[in-house]
């Protein structure tokens, strides 16, 4: 996941609304968004069928998490385990949104660069890796690219002006609006870029909300929103490497809190 913005406890109505891109190569293996099996409260998402877990997901306790990566290619770390571990283990997981971040705290460097909200509907938490303690988040809206939470980088600011234009100006989710604030595919001006260390072309072809490559780009846009009288909704659309949508997903649960 490289793109998401959050309206938390902002939209009269709907404590919870997230509009996202997910970026990644298109070779890797990804399963479309469905309810998912297992024991517990069920959990919707898509799901990377190479490392495991999910970038986002819901559950029917109302439960919800998000990761991006941190750009940083000085840093890697072969072996890290799997970010998106840490999505699926607080959707099956029973832990308040707080201590489960001060738990991955803990441990936060054996991973790979990342940024993590986990939430449910009256509360949420943020912890990024690279530099941010977790603390909680106050009703607003939010974005998260490859940096820091709401690092200004153009495409993040872009798209969190476009969806606060959205959710000001009718009922939500406004999918189609929701969809097309996703959809920008405008790189930023080189006096905009970044620069994280993979050059100048690679910040040029990332510097666009939605990311058209042959190998790497936007793999699918998804919109998430819980409903303050128990509706959870799970919109998900998928592209191949042009860019053309190649399917969509949208899942209609009930959700109650724990």
């Amino acid at each position: 996941m490289c793109l998401a913005v959050l309206a938390l406890r902002h939209v009269p109505g709907l404590p919870v609304l997230m509009a996202a891109n997910r970026d990644e190569f298109h070779a890797r293996p990804t399963a479309a968004a469905a309810r998912w099996p297992g024991d517990g409260p069920a959990v919707y998402a898509g799901r990377d069928l190479q490392a495991g877990g999910t970038w986002m997901g819901v559950n029917e306790n109302g439960r919800y998490a998000v990761v991006t990566n941190f750009r940083d290619p000085t840093s890697l770390i072969a072996d890290a385990p799997s970010r998106g571990a840490l999505v699926e283990a607080y959707l099956r997981g029973a832990d308040r949104p707080g201590g489960y971040l001060a738990r991955v705290a803990r441990e936060g460097q054996r991973y790979n660069g990342f940024n993590l909200i986990v939430g449910d509907t009256d509360s949420a938490w943020y912890y990024g890796n690279r530099g941010a303690a977790p603390h909680e988040l106050r009703p607003g809206i939010y974005a998260l690219s490859n940096h820091l939470l709401d690092t200004p980088w153009p495409k993040l600011a872009r798209t969190k002006a476009a969806f606060a234009q959205v959710i000001a100006q009718a009922a939500q989710p406004d999918l189609p609006a929701l969809y097309a604030a996703l959809a920008d595919r405008a790189p930023a001006a080189d006096v905009e870029l970044p620069d994280t260390g993979v050059g100048l072309e690679r910040e040029r072809m990332l510097s666009s909300p939605f990311i058209v490559s042959p190998n790497y780009g936007t793999r699918s846009s998804t919109i998430m929103a819980l409903h303050a009288d128990g509706r959870g909704e799970l919109h998900e659309r998928r592209f191949d490497p042009r860019g053309e949508a190649t399917g969509e997903t949208d899942l209609a649960f009930a959700w109650t809190a724990a």
